[in-house]
C-alpha cells in the first residue's frame, strides 16, 4: 500500500478552460492536503508541461477551444512510449466516458462536480499510479540484480576455467550419454581421445592401450554417477613406453534435480625420463 504522505506529495495538474472549475479542483485539491498542484487553461501546453517534469496525475477537460481532451491525450501518448496515460477526464457528456477510456483515460469526473466522489476517484487513481511507478522501480532494480549476478557469474567461471587450466593439464565435460561435449586443454595430442567419439563403451581407433581395468572402473563410477578424486589411468604406447594420468570428476545436476552428465580435471603425472649423462673426456 502507499501511504498518505506519498499521495499528498504527488504532481497532478489541473487542465481546464473554464477559470471557475480550474479554482474550484485547485482549492479543494489544496484544502484535501495536495502540495503538488498545478494547474493551465491551455490544453496545447499539456504535452510539454509532462514531457519536462511528468505528472503522477492529469485532470483533463475533454470539451476545450484550441485542442480537445481527445487531442491532448494524443498527444501523451505519441510521447510516452509506455502508453501509460495518467489521466482523468472531466465531462458532462456521458456519451463520452467511454470514447475517452478507449482513448486511454483511466478514469472520469462527471460535471457538475461531487466533491467527496472527485476526493476518491483522485485518491485511488494516485494510489495506482504510484504503486504502478513503485513495480517499475523494482522491475528495474531486479533487473539490474540479474544482469549483475549474470556478470559475476560470467566473470567467476571465467576465472574457474583460468585456474582449472592453470592447475591441470585438461579440463572436460560429458553430457548425460557420456558424449565429450567441451573439452580445455591438449586431450587430443595427450590422450589420444576424438571428443565426438569416446562415449561410454565406443573405443576409437585413435584410442588404444588403455588399461582395461582401470578404464572399466572408471566407466562404473561415471554410470553411478559417483564423483571421483584423483582416478589413477594409465596407457601403454606400442614402443613399450607407458603414460599415467589422474583424473577428477563430478556429476553435474539442473535446478530439478535432473543428471546433465559430469565435468573435471585430468594431469598427466608420467614420470620424467632423466637423460644419461654424457661420457667424460680426459684431456691428455
Amino acid at each position: 500500500m502507499i501511504g498518505s504522505p506519498a499521495i499528498l506529495a504527488a504532481r497532478i495538474l489541473v487542465v481546464d478552460d473554464q477559470a471557475s472549475n480550474v479554482q474550484l479542483l485547485v482549492r479543494m485539491l489544496g484544502e484535501a492536503g495536495y502540495l503538488g498542484v498545478t494547474a493551465t487553461m491551455d490544453p496545447t501546453a499539456v504535452c510539454t508541461l509532462h514531457r519536462d517534469e511528468p505528472y503522477d496525475l492529469i485532470l483533463l477537460d475533454l470539451q476545450m477551444p484550441a485542442m480537445d481532451g481527445f487531442e491532448v491525450m494524443e498527444g501523451l501518448k505519441a510521447a510516452s512510449p509506455a502508453g501509460y496515460l495518467p489521466v482523468i477526464v472531466l465531462t458532462a457528456q456521458p456519451s463520452h466516458k467511454l470514447r475517452a477510456l478507449e482513448a486511454g483515460a483511466r478514469d472520469f469526473i462527471s460535471k457538475p462536480f461531487d466533491l467527496s466522489e472527485v476526493k476518491t476517484r483522485i485518491r485511488n487513481m494516485l494510489e495506482v499510479r504510484l504503486l504502478y511507478r513503485r513495480l517499475e522501480r523494482v522491475n528495474a532494480d531486479l533487473e539490474n540484480t540479474v544482469l549483475a549476478r549474470t556478470a559475476q557469474l560470467r566473470e567467476s567461471e571465467a576465472r574457474f576455467r583460468s585456474l582449472t587450466e592453470l592447475a591441470s593439464d585438461w579440463y572436460w565435460e560429458q553430457d548425460e550419454s557420456g558424449r565429450f561435449s567441451k573439452v580445455s586443454g591438449p586431450v587430443l595430442e595427450m590422450l589420444g581421445i576424438r571428443i565426438d567419439t569416446w562415449a561410454g563403451d565406443q573405443r576409437p581407433a585413435l584410442v588404444c592401450g588403455w588399461d582395461e581395468t582401470q578404464r572399466r572402473s572408471l566407466l562404473a563410477k561415471v554410470e553411478a554417477r559417483e564423483a571421483f578424486l584423483d582416478f589413477p589411468l594409465s596407457r601403454t604406447h606400442a614402443d613399450g613406453s607407458v603414460q599415467t594420468f589422474r583424473v577428477s570428476g563430478e556429476p553435474m545436476f539442473n535446478t530439478a534435480c535432473r543428471f546433465l552428465g559430469f565435468r573435471g580435471i585430468g594431469v598427466e603425472t608420467t614420470a620424467q625420463r632423466t637423460p644419461p649423462h654424457a661420457p667424460v673426456r680426459s684431456v691428455s
